[in-house]
């Protein structure tokens, strides 16, 4: 193998694969990439035996060929390159060449490196995948005995493709137009972190997920597991509802929230006619804030996680915004003039 590549082409290639790479692999063919010139190019791909991440650019290739090379090593090297970069296969070593530095790197079999087996998809489609999953992500659960959690369910639904994610004390909810059947699927934190910005060739099955850009190709299996039925925690009869301007409860949130360090300190909401207040109450001392808001039934107080508060408002565009409740020991309805395809279920805390 002996190849020419410009330094930007190789490092960009780089960057979209080898997330996939799990940093502390204690087997050494999952913490390589493998390197394949053929034709007028190179392609880069790596793999955690879950998620294939490819990605082509153009290079000169003098020789084609196939070889499987440390994904850090390479990723350092071309970060640090002062020019084009040249990789020439002598033996069981790869020497790579920029400028007057000089590499010599140890190399695995190309023939060892993992695939995920045979490409069978029952539905194709295209769609912006990212920024359906972007304003749902955060709800995505990080607690491993609950896997079927661990990612964004994704289903067909009266001509609208939709997106929910849920932990259990959240629940975010999002759709975009798409009048198609594929089946439903559970799409795995990791690969939703790694989705290519813009719209993407998306091919589905029940193992397996395939999401194609110009930049890089990701092949990546699916959670098999069963998501809960997410609309009977949606709130049918929050006829209580305050409008209010997103920022402004950010702001004041984060501002009560100072004299508390616990991540997972209540904020009271304490909702009456013209306005919200904020409180929160610690062994540090007491903050109280408030905001304009419209609302016009009787008063409520209802407690909320401020890291949940903070991390759902931070999904949504900026501008007006909705919370529409029961009483003070139920679900919230969050919602959106600036997303209106967009809803979110906070569950409340006890303050």
């Amino acid at each position: 193998m002996h190849l020419v590549i410009h330094k930007e082409d190789l490092t960009r290639a780089l960057a979209a694969t080898t997330k996939v790479v799990e940093a502390r692999s204690t087997i050494p063919i999952l913490s390589s990439v493998q390197v394949a010139a053929a034709g007028e190019g190179l392609a880069i791909t790596a793999t955690d035996l879950d998620i294939i991440a490819t990605a082509g650019v153009p290079a000169e290739v003098g020789k084609p060929g196939n070889i499987c090379v440390s994904a850090k090593l390479l990723n350092d090297i071309a970060r640090k390159a002062t020019g084009d970069i040249t990789m020439t296969l002598d033996g069981d070593k790869l020497l790579v060449k920029s400028g007057r530095s000089r590499f010599s790197l140890a190399t695995l079999s190309a023939g060892d490196f993992p695939t995920l087996g045979d490409d069978k998809f029952d539905a194709e489609f295209e769609i912006d995948l990212a920024g359906l999953f972007a304003p749902v992500s955060f709800a995505i659960s990080t607690e491993e005995t609950r896997y079927f959690l661990q990612g964004v369910f994704i289903h067909s639904h009266e001509g609208d493709i939709v997106a929910v994610a849920t932990d259990g004390h959240r629940l975010a909810l999002n759709a975009l137009p798409l009048d198609t059947q594929f089946p439903s699927v559970i799409v795995p934190r990791k690969t939703v972190a790694l989705l290519p910005k813009g719209k993407v060739q998306v091919s589905i099955s029940l193992q397996k997920i395939r999401i194609v850009s110009d930049d890089v190709r990701i092949t990546s299996k699916l959670i098999d597991g069963t998501f809960p039925d997410y609309r009977r925690v949606m709130p049918a009869c929050n006829t209580k509802v305050v409008t209010f301007d997103r920022d402004a409860l950010m702001k004041a949130s984060d501002r009560v929230s100072t004299v508390s360090s616990e991540k997972g300190r209540a904020v009271k909401f304490s909702v009456t006619p013209g306005g919200i207040s904020l409180s929160v109450r610690s062994e540090a001392g007491d903050a109280i804030d408030e905001i304009e808001a419209e609302y016009s039934s009787e008063p409520v107080e209802i407690g909320f996680n401020a890291a949940y508060v903070r991390d759902m408002l931070n999904a949504i565009p900026a501008g007006i915004t909705t919370l529409a409740l029961a009483d003070g020991a139920s679900p919230a309805l969050v919602k959106s003039s600036s997303a209106p395809n967009w809803t979110g279920v906070c569950m409340p805390m006890r303050v």
